[in-house]
Protein backbone atom coordinates (compact mmCIF):
# COMPACT_ATOMS: atom_id res chain seq x y z
CA UNK A 1 0.00 0.00 0.00
CA UNK A 2 0.75 3.59 -0.55
CA UNK A 3 0.07 5.88 2.69
CA UNK A 4 0.24 9.43 1.69
CA UNK A 5 -0.08 12.51 3.96
CA UNK A 6 -1.95 15.54 2.66
CA UNK A 7 -3.80 18.52 2.76
CA UNK A 8 -6.94 19.24 1.74
CA UNK A 9 -9.68 21.42 2.95
CA UNK A 10 -7.07 23.65 4.96
CA UNK A 11 -5.84 20.26 7.25
CA UNK A 12 -3.06 17.77 7.34
CA UNK A 13 -4.27 14.36 6.83
CA UNK A 14 -3.04 10.80 6.31
CA UNK A 15 -4.96 8.10 3.52
CA UNK A 16 -3.86 5.51 1.10
CA UNK A 17 -3.45 6.13 -2.61
CA UNK A 18 -5.45 3.96 -4.56
CA UNK A 19 -6.26 4.18 -8.49
CA UNK A 20 -4.93 7.68 -8.62
CA UNK A 21 -7.21 8.55 -5.85
CA UNK A 22 -6.67 9.61 -2.30
CA UNK A 23 -8.84 7.89 0.69
CA UNK A 24 -8.64 9.21 3.60
CA UNK A 25 -8.26 7.76 6.91
CA UNK A 26 -10.38 9.96 9.89
CA UNK A 27 -8.28 11.07 12.60
CA UNK A 28 -4.89 11.03 11.50
CA UNK A 29 -2.70 13.48 10.04
CA UNK A 30 0.82 11.29 9.85
CA UNK A 31 1.27 7.86 7.86
CA UNK A 32 3.13 6.26 10.99
CA UNK A 33 1.04 3.44 12.26
CA UNK A 34 -1.71 3.26 9.74
CA UNK A 35 -0.19 -0.29 8.13
CA UNK A 36 -1.93 -1.74 11.24
CA UNK A 37 -5.49 -0.31 10.69
CA UNK A 38 -8.97 -2.23 9.03
CA UNK A 39 -8.58 -0.83 5.91
CA UNK A 40 -12.35 -0.28 5.89
CA UNK A 41 -11.81 2.66 7.77
CA UNK A 42 -10.65 4.59 4.91
CA UNK A 43 -13.61 6.04 3.79
CA UNK A 44 -15.84 7.85 0.81
CA UNK A 45 -14.72 8.11 -2.63
CA UNK A 46 -11.63 9.30 -2.25
CA UNK A 47 -10.54 12.43 -3.51
CA UNK A 48 -8.32 12.97 -7.02
CA UNK A 49 -4.70 12.47 -5.75
CA UNK A 50 -4.20 15.60 -8.54
CA UNK A 51 -6.73 17.45 -6.15
CA UNK A 52 -4.28 17.38 -2.89
CA UNK A 53 -0.98 18.95 -1.84
CA UNK A 54 0.95 15.59 -1.06
CA UNK A 55 2.89 16.81 2.02
CA UNK A 56 6.46 14.62 3.65
CA UNK A 57 5.32 11.30 4.63
CA UNK A 58 6.31 12.65 8.31
CA UNK A 59 6.25 15.86 10.07
CA UNK A 60 8.44 15.88 12.88
CA UNK A 61 9.99 12.17 13.77
CA UNK A 62 11.97 11.58 16.72
CA UNK A 63 15.31 10.15 15.08
CA UNK A 64 16.24 10.82 11.50
CA UNK A 65 19.56 9.10 11.12
CA UNK A 66 21.54 9.00 8.02
CA UNK A 67 24.16 6.41 6.88
CA UNK A 68 27.29 7.76 5.19
CA UNK A 69 29.39 6.23 2.66
CA UNK A 70 27.03 3.06 2.52
CA UNK A 71 27.38 2.23 -1.52
CA UNK A 72 30.64 1.09 -2.77
CA UNK A 73 30.69 3.21 -5.78
CA UNK A 74 30.46 6.80 -3.77
CA UNK A 75 33.23 5.28 -1.40
CA UNK A 76 35.34 4.41 -4.89
CA UNK A 77 34.06 7.70 -6.50
CA UNK A 78 35.79 10.31 -3.59
CA UNK A 79 38.84 7.81 -3.27
CA UNK A 80 38.19 6.87 0.56
CA UNK A 81 38.72 3.35 2.50
CA UNK A 82 35.33 1.02 2.56
CA UNK A 83 34.07 1.77 6.34
CA UNK A 84 34.47 -1.60 8.76
CA UNK A 85 31.33 -1.01 10.54
CA UNK A 86 28.33 1.64 9.57
CA UNK A 87 29.11 5.60 10.10
CA UNK A 88 26.04 7.90 11.08
CA UNK A 89 25.32 11.22 11.61
CA UNK A 90 21.89 13.16 12.19
CA UNK A 91 19.09 15.73 10.49
CA UNK A 92 16.54 17.86 12.57
CA UNK A 93 12.67 17.57 11.71
CA UNK A 94 13.08 21.10 10.37
CA UNK A 95 15.24 19.71 7.60
CA UNK A 96 12.04 17.70 6.30
CA UNK A 97 10.28 18.98 3.18
CA UNK A 98 7.66 16.71 0.76
CA UNK A 99 6.68 16.69 -2.73
CA UNK A 100 6.84 19.63 -5.12
CA UNK A 101 8.46 21.77 -1.80
CA UNK A 102 10.95 23.79 -2.53
CA UNK A 103 15.24 23.34 -1.67
CA UNK A 104 16.58 26.50 -1.06
CA UNK A 105 19.97 27.55 -1.84
CA UNK A 106 20.94 29.24 1.75
CA UNK A 107 22.64 32.46 1.68
CA UNK A 108 25.28 30.20 3.86
CA UNK A 109 26.35 28.18 0.49
CA UNK A 110 27.29 28.24 -2.73
CA UNK A 111 27.58 24.58 -2.69
CA UNK A 112 23.90 22.50 -2.68
CA UNK A 113 24.61 19.04 -3.97
CA UNK A 114 21.88 15.73 -4.10
CA UNK A 115 22.21 12.57 -3.27
CA UNK A 116 19.54 10.01 -3.94
CA UNK A 117 18.49 7.74 -0.86
CA UNK A 118 15.91 4.84 -0.05
CA UNK A 119 14.75 5.79 3.58
CA UNK A 120 13.10 3.49 6.14
CA UNK A 121 10.35 4.10 8.31
CA UNK A 122 10.37 2.21 11.69
CA UNK A 123 6.97 0.91 13.01
CA UNK A 124 7.08 -0.54 16.47
CA UNK A 125 9.79 0.59 19.46
CA UNK A 126 13.17 -1.27 19.15
CA UNK A 127 16.20 -1.61 20.92
CA UNK A 128 18.78 -4.12 20.24
CA UNK A 129 17.40 -5.83 17.06
CA UNK A 130 19.19 -8.59 15.54
CA UNK A 131 19.77 -8.47 11.50
CA UNK A 132 17.22 -11.52 11.44
CA UNK A 133 14.69 -9.38 13.38
CA UNK A 134 15.25 -6.13 11.90
CA UNK A 135 13.00 -6.21 9.20
CA UNK A 136 10.28 -7.19 10.87
CA UNK A 137 9.89 -3.26 12.63
CA UNK A 138 9.97 -1.40 9.27
CA UNK A 139 6.52 0.53 9.04
CA UNK A 140 7.37 1.64 5.40
CA UNK A 141 9.97 2.68 2.24
CA UNK A 142 10.33 6.32 1.38
CA UNK A 143 12.52 8.27 -1.28
CA UNK A 144 15.03 10.63 0.56
CA UNK A 145 17.57 13.51 -0.80
CA UNK A 146 20.00 13.79 1.34
CA UNK A 147 20.94 17.89 0.45
CA UNK A 148 24.32 19.03 0.97
CA UNK A 149 26.34 21.95 1.21
CA UNK A 150 29.74 21.27 0.55
CA UNK A 151 31.27 24.46 0.87
CA UNK A 152 30.25 24.35 4.82
CA UNK A 153 30.74 20.24 5.08
CA UNK A 154 34.02 19.87 3.66
CA UNK A 155 37.30 21.59 5.86
CA UNK A 156 38.65 24.29 3.54
CA UNK A 157 41.87 22.63 2.12
CA UNK A 158 40.69 19.25 2.10
CA UNK A 159 42.08 16.34 2.06
CA UNK A 160 45.70 17.55 1.70
CA UNK A 161 44.61 19.58 4.91
CA UNK A 162 41.90 18.12 7.10
CA UNK A 163 40.32 19.70 9.81
CA UNK A 164 41.44 17.92 13.54
CA UNK A 165 37.93 17.64 14.16
CA UNK A 166 36.54 16.12 11.14
CA UNK A 167 33.72 17.20 8.49
CA UNK A 168 31.16 19.56 10.04
CA UNK A 169 28.11 17.32 9.31
CA UNK A 170 25.72 19.77 11.15
CA UNK A 171 26.51 22.77 9.20
CA UNK A 172 26.95 20.74 5.69
CA UNK A 173 23.99 18.61 5.70
CA UNK A 174 20.99 19.85 8.26
CA UNK A 175 20.39 23.28 7.02
CA UNK A 176 16.78 24.12 6.16
CA UNK A 177 14.80 22.16 3.40
CA UNK A 178 17.74 19.78 3.25
CA UNK A 179 16.02 16.62 3.69
CA UNK A 180 13.22 16.09 0.88
CA UNK A 181 11.28 13.26 1.69
CA UNK A 182 8.44 11.22 -0.52
CA UNK A 183 6.00 11.10 -2.30
CA UNK A 184 4.69 8.65 -0.20
CA UNK A 185 5.23 5.51 2.47
CA UNK A 186 5.33 2.38 0.55
CA UNK A 187 4.42 -0.74 2.81
CA UNK A 188 6.89 -4.01 3.35
CA UNK A 189 5.08 -6.03 1.30
CA UNK A 190 5.25 -3.91 -1.77
CA UNK A 191 9.00 -4.01 -1.40
CA UNK A 192 9.98 -7.79 -0.67
CA UNK A 193 13.27 -7.01 -0.66
CA UNK A 194 14.90 -3.76 -0.50
CA UNK A 195 18.44 -4.93 -1.23
CA UNK A 196 17.11 -5.23 -5.36
CA UNK A 197 15.94 -1.47 -6.00
CA UNK A 198 17.27 0.56 -8.32
CA UNK A 199 17.95 4.31 -7.43
CA UNK A 200 18.16 7.27 -9.61
CA UNK A 201 18.27 11.43 -9.40
CA UNK A 202 18.09 13.99 -12.38
CA UNK A 203 18.80 17.33 -12.25
CA UNK A 204 16.44 19.63 -15.13
CA UNK A 205 16.24 16.20 -16.78
CA UNK A 206 19.49 15.13 -17.16
CA UNK A 207 20.31 11.96 -15.16
CA UNK A 208 23.21 12.49 -12.81
CA UNK A 209 22.98 9.14 -10.30
CA UNK A 210 22.25 5.84 -11.36
CA UNK A 211 22.80 3.16 -8.31
CA UNK A 212 20.94 -0.10 -7.23
CA UNK A 213 20.93 -1.00 -3.32
CA UNK A 214 22.81 -4.18 -3.90
CA UNK A 215 25.74 -1.95 -3.96
CA UNK A 216 25.20 -1.31 -0.13
CA UNK A 217 27.95 -2.20 2.15
CA UNK A 218 25.71 -2.29 5.33
CA UNK A 219 22.03 -3.45 4.21
CA UNK A 220 18.42 -2.11 5.71
CA UNK A 221 18.48 -4.77 8.38
CA UNK A 222 22.32 -4.48 9.57
CA UNK A 223 21.87 -0.38 9.38
CA UNK A 224 18.70 -1.40 11.79
CA UNK A 225 20.83 -3.63 14.14
CA UNK A 226 23.62 -1.07 14.57
CA UNK A 227 21.37 1.75 15.26
CA UNK A 228 19.13 0.33 18.10
CA UNK A 229 22.04 -1.26 19.49
CA UNK A 230 21.74 0.83 22.58
CA UNK A 231 19.54 3.44 20.63
CA UNK A 232 15.57 3.01 21.25
CA UNK A 233 14.34 3.56 17.98
CA UNK A 234 10.52 4.74 18.07
CA UNK A 235 7.43 4.72 15.26
CA UNK A 236 7.94 7.12 12.80
CA UNK A 237 11.83 7.16 13.04
CA UNK A 238 13.63 7.93 9.63
CA UNK A 239 16.95 6.13 8.80
CA UNK A 240 18.25 6.98 5.45
CA UNK A 241 20.76 4.46 3.86
CA UNK A 242 23.03 6.23 1.96
CA UNK A 243 23.49 7.30 -2.01
CA UNK A 244 25.00 5.73 -5.28
CA UNK A 245 27.66 7.51 -7.30
CA UNK A 246 27.38 10.46 -8.74
CA UNK A 247 27.10 13.39 -6.73
CA UNK A 248 28.22 16.84 -7.77
CA UNK A 249 30.91 16.89 -5.60
CA UNK A 250 32.85 14.16 -7.17
CA UNK A 251 31.28 14.33 -11.03
CA UNK A 252 32.40 17.45 -11.28
CA UNK A 253 28.48 18.31 -12.16
CA UNK A 254 27.36 21.86 -11.50
CA UNK A 255 26.27 22.11 -8.38
CA UNK A 256 21.71 23.13 -7.66
CA UNK A 257 20.66 26.69 -8.33
CA UNK A 258 17.63 28.39 -8.46
CA UNK A 259 15.44 27.06 -11.12
CA UNK A 260 16.61 23.63 -11.14
CA UNK A 261 14.36 20.61 -10.83
CA UNK A 262 15.67 17.38 -9.07
CA UNK A 263 14.15 14.44 -9.47
CA UNK A 264 14.85 11.72 -7.11
CA UNK A 265 13.68 8.28 -8.07
CA UNK A 266 14.06 4.59 -6.33
CA UNK A 267 12.16 1.63 -7.63
CA UNK A 268 9.12 0.60 -6.48
CA UNK A 269 8.72 3.85 -4.17
CA UNK A 270 7.85 6.24 -6.53
CA UNK A 271 9.64 9.97 -7.70
CA UNK A 272 10.11 12.56 -5.57
CA UNK A 273 10.07 16.20 -7.41
CA UNK A 274 12.03 19.75 -5.81
CA UNK A 275 12.35 22.32 -7.40
CA UNK A 276 15.15 24.63 -6.54
CA UNK A 277 14.60 27.96 -4.78
CA UNK A 278 16.86 31.02 -3.60
CA UNK A 279 16.50 31.73 -0.11
CA UNK A 280 13.67 34.38 0.65
CA UNK A 281 14.54 37.47 2.73
CA UNK A 282 13.85 37.45 6.23
CA UNK A 283 11.14 38.77 7.89
CA UNK A 284 11.21 41.99 9.41
CA UNK A 285 10.87 43.00 12.88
Amino acid sequence: MKLVSYEAGGRRRAGVLDGGRVFEVAGHSDVVGLGALDWDQAGGGGVALADVRIRAPLAAPDKVVMAAVNYRAHGTEQKTELPAEPYFFTKFASCIIGQGDGILVPKASAKVDWEVELAVVIGKKCKYVSESEALSYVAGYTVANDVSFRDLQIPQGWPQKANPLGQNWVMGKALDSALPLGPWLVTPDEVPDPQRLSLTLKVNGVERQRGSTEDMIFTVAELIEHISAGITLLPGDLISTGTPAGVALFSGAPYLKPGDLVEATVEGIGTLRNPVEAEPLPAGP
